[in-house]
């Protein structure tokens, strides 16, 4: 018997050196945390339960045979985030590069299984360098299984992923398919084909870093949520993530503690917008005073920044708010803007988070380089998500909200439940200089003509109440009662249901 457990700490202490001490110090030295250590700082301490520790690649060409490691290059398991269950895989990248065999898929594809069973959330660590060669299709087959799962499982439990090195091929694929996808600053890329294969292939000469790091892929393709200084701020916001997701589309998030009382008002809303229609203002300031504490979690933050989208809390109750910037663009809809909020919008829609939109739009964003670029189809997005969205949809419209971006931005028209308006909001097909210039083109030529045009329309439309007695919006509100009248309104709808005609599936404007 002692020499069984002698045995059996032995390989434990082996798989727990993966790719060996020499590898693990040029971890370190690139200022990345090992897998283990990842996983570590993730979890609750003394939570992690591993499996398949053991497993080795069963790879005999090209030397393999002689070249195995315990575990084969991820390590996987479960274990609990403030007490709630969680699976996780995490690349290694000591051995093999993190990259792929058909084992190290089937160890991936068994921890998938068991969230999907255990309707628990799944987080994987990527730090990997895609397919291993020298398994050719069986590792591409392997790829394909961990695919077809992260489909499977959209929708029914939350799939996160953190980019933590340098990733490629399937490494990619993987994560564009979940729900969230996070990076670390200067050590994580994302790319299909690295620099040196774009090198010969189009002559491009190109950094990683140019190619697909954070900051690309936080900022212009929008593949990636946010972006983190280390693997340490990574792992710790992931915690903080997780606090504001269910466990899966039927659980319902959890609700925390807090000490905000839900009729808090807040007088300085009253003069947050400004007197002159043309000033800016930032959006945010709403959003952090009427959340619970002021936690917000934005996501997408530093891109289409003219949109924001993120989650808080009311009553200690998950939302997902989604709300134009004034300070960006004049908050206008772009291309950009409306597929960022529609993608936000499903993903709320899909695990039951409640929706609270704040507008302040003057349109969509004219332009030949929005027209070429599919403004149309994109700002369809938008509209489809928030008209089949089914869950508690509240809307405050702050101050313009103009043209088809009223409809679009959760209007009372496409479903939304509520539909509150400051007495700044003004709700009309365009603003009213834009306005008076077309209903009375003939008087262009007379200013003192055109001026009293245009306050006429003013004194009309740049108000709330035309809108109001059409019964589009529910109630007029008072700013500083905002978060008053939002948490009444998301209390009265906790048990809205709402059932669409059946259908396969519907057919998202893509």
């Amino acid at each position: 018997m002692k020499e069984v457990l002698a045995e059996m700490e032995r390989r434990r202490e082996e798989s727990r050196l993966g790719g060996g001490q020499k590898r693990i110090d040029a971890q370190h030295a690139r200022g990345k945390l090992t897998a283990r250590e990842r996983i570590a700082l993730l979890l609750d301490e003394g939570s992690f339960e591993e499996y398949d520790r053991y497993v080795e690649h069963r790879c005999t060409d090209f030397g393999m045979d002689e070249q195995k490691f315990p575990g084969d290059g991820v390590v996987t398991g479960w274990g609990t985030i403030n007490g709630r269950l969680i699976y996780v895989f995490a690349k290694d990248f000591t051995v093999f590069g993190g990259s792929l065999s058909e084992a190290h898929a089937e160890k991936i594809t068994k921890v998938q299984d068991m969230a999907l069973r255990a309707r628990a959330p799944i987080i994987g660590l990527f730090d990997a360098g895609g397919a291993r060669i020298q398994e050719g299709v069986a590792a591409l087959g392997g790829y394909g299984e961990v695919f077809m799962r992260n489909v499977t499982a959209s929708g029914v439990i939350p799939q996160i992923s953190v980019i933590m090195g340098p990733c490629a091929g399937g490494d990619v694929y993987s994560p564009a398919m979940t729900d969230f996808i996070f990076m670390v600053r200067d050590t994580s890329y994302m790319f299909v084909t690295g620099p040196d294969v774009v090198r010969t292939v189009t002559n491009e000469d190109v950094t990683s870093e140019e190619l697909g790091g954070a900051t690309v892929h936080t900022t212009k393709s929008s593949i990636a949520d946010r972006a983190y200084d280390n693997d340490v701020e990574a792992l710790l916001q992931m915690r903080r993530l997780m606090d504001f997701l269910p466990s899966n589309n039927e659980s319902g998030a959890p609700k925390l503690p807090t000490r905000d009382p839900a009729e808090r008002v807040e007088h300085s809303l009253d003069t947050l917008i400004p007197d002159d229609p043309h000033k800016p203002y930032d959006m945010k300031e709403l959003i952090l005073k009427v959340a619970d504490e002021g936690d917000f979690f934005e996501v997408q933050e530093a891109f289409a920044r003219n949109i924001i989208t993120g989650f808080a809390r009311i009553e200690g109750h998950t939302v997902g708010f989604i709300a134009n910037q004034p300070l960006v663009l004049a908050g206008v809809l772009d291309s950009d803007a409306s597929r960022k909020a529609a993608r936000f919008v499903r993903f709320c829609d899909c695990f039951g988070i409640p929706i609270v939109t704040f507008v302040d739009v003057p349109g969509f964003l004219p332009g030949t380089a929005q027209e070429y670029g599919g403004l149309i189809k994109h700002g369809a997005k938008l509209l489809f998500a928030f008209a089949q969205a089914t869950v508690p949809k509240v809307t405050v419209i702050t101050r313009k909200a103009y043209g088809g971006a009223y409809v679009v931005m959760s209007a009372k028209h496409i479903g939304a439940d509520v539909n509150y308006a400051w007495p700044s909001a003004e709700i009309a097909v365009m603003g009213p200089k834009g306005a008076a210039e077309i209903l009375y083109r003939s008087e262009l030529d007379d200013p003192d003509k055109i001026a009293a045009r245009i306050k006429e329309y003013d004194e009309r439309f740049a108000n709330p109440f035309v809108a109001a007695e059409r019964g589009f919006i529910d109630e007029v509100i008072m700013p500083h009662n905002t978060r008053v009248r939002i948490a009444r309104a998301l209390n009265m709808l906790r048990n809205k249901h709402l059932e669409r005609p059946p259908k396969k599936h519907d057919n998202l404007p893509l």
